[in-house]
């Protein structure tokens, strides 16, 4: 390894030549307390800015070895200090002068959810962090001296005040910590307890905006009914209160703008922990949660929908149904088969962005059109089968139909966002009226019995390759380009995957992650002998066991966040390709 002396000697060597001269500075070269590592230089002033990460050991960094032997309190450490990072860095970027992207300096952007990030990574050696720096130069010319500046004065700094435990606050790194720890506990308390979810009193559901996730100021705290009112004890804060929804049928009405969909809301997010102030600490979901809705227009492929929609009048096998261009209905029940295959065990669905025909026929409907005349059995005729045959269970915001107040084990009324807890006395009225007609064919598990097609399948060096062909040379192949679109969409090459209704995805950067995820089975998984559950099941424990390297080629690019297995199944069942 060089030493920070042989940087500065090779920087000042190549001062005011072309911009590519750059790229003799990839390397590792050893500072003061830690590692730093440039691992791709950009093209020129106006391209990505270049990929670098520095490596602190643990005795340098000093951080307590408790903090970071369990994945909860190590993820929950390395989003602390890619946050430090990332406000110190925000003091240096764009100090140094020059064209183009020259002087940025920066890192991972995080938002109210802890995610496992590349931007920060912890070892059982060591902390390595990754980042962004655009190499200044004037025009296409090297400016080393203003890059010299920022790798021997302004990165010492951000490095030493961000992953130096004696540099910062003590009480707030063990806060960080301890949350994460006992967000934990409660998630491991609602298996225990057969629940599905917990919201703690006082928690501020509202968010400011559209487009701000940070609480919104002067909302009403949450407060449990009494009836549903549980109270646990965690390791650190101790006793908490709050409302524990159990396994079942839970639905939540109520009067429009009382609050329903901002619990639900709550609810979809509380897959992931959040940070301390977000008001949703202790919102905690069943982590395999999905929220389900009808997506018109999406691909569907090969999916057995037979449980919801059979007898088309033009003859086509349900049981292994494909469309590029589902409807309403059709897409919202592959959404529950395809979430079905992905081991899902709670859906949260909202009314309002469900398929109507899809979720109910009324009475007056079924005498006008009658049942063999319509090929679509209602999710209320599905869903306490879903319960009760496979363990999955429901929450449902309602406002326009009562007929699932029928097979609703809690109904929960928003009333001026306070939740009141009315099954006693809906259940009371159900008893008095006559419930809804059903007359739903037997319920049959989908056969998990899909296969991914071979992707583009080609030869090279006498094996299989999934990929794409090198122009003009056959037996030669190059990695599908890759390019994120925010949260909503990537595209692979030509290829767009869009992903504007997976709502659960939090961040940009898992989005990124899933078309890292995505090149890599196209590439090395699909050869038509993998189910989609075998296919993502290899993807989580390739990445569990070497990280993000077999994903990413010849570096790990700061910008990853790890996605749930539940966005990767959506992933791969909404790519046409």
């Amino acid at each position: 390894m060089k030493s920070s002396n042989d940087l500065r000697t090779a920087l000042r060597a190549i001062d005011h030549k072309g911009y590519p001269a750059y790229k003799s500075l990839a390397g590792s070269y050893q500072f003061t307390g830690f590692c730093l590592c440039i691992d791709h230089v950009q093209g020129d002033p106006f391209a990505a800015p270049s990929s670098l990460r520095v490596e602190v050991l643990h005795k340098t960094a000093g951080f307590p070895g408790e903090y970071y032997r369990r994945d909860c309190s190590r993820i929950a450490l390395a989003d602390f200090l890619t946050r430090q990072f990332a406000a110190k860095m925000e003091d240096y970027n764009f100090k140094a002068r020059g064209s183009g992207k020259s002087g940025l300096i920066s890192t991972a952007r995080c938002g109210q959810e802890v995610l496992d990030r590349s931007a920060c990574e912890i070892s059982d050696t060591q902390i390595t962090a990754r980042f962004h720096v655009g190499f200044p130069a004037f025009g296409r010319t090297i400016n080393a001296g203003e890059l010299e500046k920022i790798l021997f004065d302004f990165l010492p700094r951000c490095v030493e005040d961000s992953f130096f435990y004696r540099r910062l606050d003590a009480k707030k790194v063990e806060a960080a910590v301890f949350l994460a720890e006992d967000q934990e506990a409660l998630r491991e308390i609602l298996k225990k307890e057969k629940l599905a979810a917990f919201v703690a009193n006082g928690a501020i559901l509202p968010r400011k905006s559209g487009v701000s996730d940070v609480p919104m100021k002067d909302s009403v705290p949450f407060s449990s009914p009494a009836t549903m009112e549980r109270s646990f004890s965690l390791p650190h804060r101790g006793k908490i209160s709050g409302m524990a929804i159990p396994q079942g049928i839970a639905l939540i009405v109520g009067g429009g703008y009382h609050g329903k969909s901002t619990l639900l809301e709550a609810l979809q997010n509380g897959v992931y922990n959040h940070i301390a102030g977000d008001g949703r600490e202790y919102v905690v979901t069943d982590n395999t949660a999905v929220k389900l809705r009808a997506e018109d227009g999406r691909s569907v492929r090969n999916v057995d929908i037979s449980l919801f929609i059979n007898d088309l009048p033009n003859k086509k096998d349900t049981s292994a149904f494909s469309t590029p261009d589902a409807s309403g209905s059709t897409s919202q029940a592959a959404g529950v088969i395809e979430n079905m295959e992905a081991g899902s065990k709670l859906f949260l669905i909202d009314e309002d962005t469900s398929a109507t025909n899809f979720m109910v026929r009324d009475d007056f409907m079924q005498q006008v059109i009658s049942r063999e005349k319509e090929p679509i059995t209602p999710f209320l005729e599905r869903v306490r089968d879903l319960y009760e045959k496979e363990g999955i269970s429901t929450i449902l915001v309602a406002g326009s139909s009562g007929a699932f107040f029928y097979v609703a084990d809690t109904i929960l009324q928003m009333d001026c966002y306070h939740p009141v807890d009315i099954t006693g006395p809906v259940k009371k009225l159900c008893a008095e009226r006559p419930a809804p007609r059903t007359a739903a064919p037997d319920f049959k598990t989908p056969a998990d019995k899909r296969f991914l097609p071979p992707y583009k399948q080609r030869k090279k060096g006498g094996r299989d390759y999934y990929g794409r062909e090198r122009k003009g040379n056959e037996n030669s192949h190059e990695r599908m380009k890759i390019k994120t679109f925010g949260r909503d969409s990537f595209s692979l090459d030509k290829e767009t995957i869009d992903l504007r209704y997976v709502e659960q995805i939090a961040d940009a950067e898992q989005t990124t992650a899933l078309a890292y995820l995505l090149r890599y089975a196209l590439e090395q998984e699909m050869d038509g002998k993998r189910t989609p559950r075998q296919t993502v099941r290899h993807l989580f424990e390739l990445l569990e066991e070497k990280g993000w390297e077999p994903f990413c080629g010849t570096y790990i690019p700061c910008g990853l966040a790890k996605p749930r297995t539940q966005e990767m199944f959506a992933c791969l069942n909404r790519f046409r390709g």
